[in-house]
């Protein structure tokens, strides 16, 4: 493809931002009491996720309306970034996952926090074929899976939509940083189209807007044999279209496609904003107009690498119905 984003070089840290006060963050806390203990043994029932919706009512005011500000319009840039939410109460963080396919089963702080936070987008969902669809799933480097292009590597993650394969992909994902990276290098990447469109000229729009792309799922779902038909990259309103790419799984058909492609993720590049996320930082990305990467980092696999949580929301659950078996969140 293109020349690879490189990783020295200088990458904007902006993004719209709402900083959780200390009285917050305490109230918040005091909210996970009712989702975790020994009455709490599991996060993937039907229990537990509608005790999550229903304590998502209760979290502070400025942020529901914070997040349905963002619900309502993504802004410029496509991504909300949470400060200072808890993510422990009193006991200490235990050391890094390091296995691959890590979720989180039993109810944590952090994973009552990017639950709640996530319900009051839309509803929480999961792809079986995708860490067997848990919930909360942990994005951390696993020894071996260096060079994978998906949640376990630690090389240059491209640009992407998260699961831009399945036609029932999230509209938002969560990224919430429980511990953040020791040595500084790995940055969460993300660009909008909102930013990145006007840098296109007309003929190329045009042909991002004709079905001339395939995209294969990506390598954390398995050796699943699956490529939607041919598709659009701009879909929607011309002037403020929906994105539908991801750089390392998308191919174009032929060769205006592939130029069309490489000069869209250019722009992308161009109007890249990076984030170094520490720890109670939580990334919404609003999976429709923006895509999101990540800088290429070193794990020490000492337990003390970096560790995100991540959630997947969608808005629409009657969408989906034909995927989610028995009605409940995880689809096919």
């Amino acid at each position: 493809m293109h020349q690879m984003i490189q990783q020295h070089q200088t990458i904007p840290q902006t993004a719209s931002a709402h900083e959780i006060s200390e009285a917050e963050r305490s109230e918040i806390v005091a909210l996970t009491e009712r989702l975790t203990g020994p009455e709490n043994e599991l996060i993937d029932t039907p229990q537990w996720l509608a005790a999550a919706l229903d304590t998502s009512s209760s979290l502070p005011r400025t942020l529901l309306r914070t997040l349905r500000a963002f619900r309502h319009d993504p802004g410029p840039d496509g991504t909300l970034l949470l400060r200072n939410l808890p993510v422990v109460a009193d006991a200490p963080l235990p050391a890094t996952p390091a296995v691959p396919n890590s979720v989180e089963r039993v109810p944590t702080v952090a994973a009552s926090v990017v639950s709640s936070v996530m319900l009051q987008l839309g509803e929480v969902i999961a792809f079986r074929n995708e860490k067997s669809g848990h919930l909360v799933q942990n994005v951390v480097p696993v020894p071996g899976r260096e060079e994978s292009q998906s949640n376990a590597g630690s090389v240059l993650l491209e640009l992407h939509i998260e699961n831009a394969f399945h036609d029932n992909r999230p509209d938002y994902v969560g990224l919430l940083c429980i511990r953040e990276d020791p040595t500084g290098d790995a940055k969460l990447c993300t660009s909008s189209i909102r930013r990145a469109l006007p840098l296109l000229d007309a003929d190329t729009r045009q042909v991002l807007a004709e079905p001339r792309f395939l995209t294969e799922p990506p390598p954390s779902f398995g050796t699943l044999d699956s490529v939607r038909s041919a598709h659009p990259i701009l879909v929607g309103d011309p002037e403020d279209p929906n994105v539908l790419v991801d750089f390392a799984a998308t191919h174009p058909l032929d060769d205006p496609a592939k130029v069309a492609m490489a000069a869209l993720r250019e722009a992308f590049v161009e109007t890249m904003v990076g984030h170094r996320l520490r720890v109670g930082d939580l990334a919404v990305v609003d999976n429709r107009v923006a895509v999101h990467g990540r800088t290429s980092f070193t794990p020490r696999y000492d337990g003390a690498d970096r560790w995100l949580e991540r959630v997947y929301a969608h808005l629409d659950n009657r969408r989906s119905r034909v995927d989610r078996k028995g009605g409940g969140p995880v689809l096919g």
